[in-house]
């Protein structure tokens, strides 16, 4: 995993993060990870890029923007909330199967 930049925004990470080739949006979804109808297995896929934000001020924008491959090859981004805005059992569980 490379960590080389650091972001002011969760928006400012995502676009950077496309323009690096990682074009899927990827959201967690009972111990799988899915892109529109599409379900992979965590084991499937690597977090090559992470970087984690906490709100200032409300704790409903803590989130953490992960950029993730497939072993095929595959690339896009999966965003999870932390704290207080998460699902932190499912989160957790599914990120504990990706690798760092």
């Amino acid at each position: 995993m490379k960590n080389h930049y650091h972001y002011e925004t969760v928006t400012e990470a995502i676009e950077q993060l496309r323009e690096q080739g990682y074009t899927l949006d990827f959201n967690l979804e009972e111990n799988c990870i899915v892109c529109d109808t599409d379900k992979f297995s965590a084991d499937e896929f690597d977090i090559v890029e992470i970087y984690r934000y906490e709100g200032d001020s409300d704790p409903a924008d803590e989130a953490t923007v992960y950029g993730i491959q497939s072993k095929s090859g595959i690339k896009g981004i999966l965003v999870t909330g932390f704290g207080n805005s998460s699902d932190n059992s499912m989160t957790n569980e599914i990120l504990k199967k990706l690798k760092i």
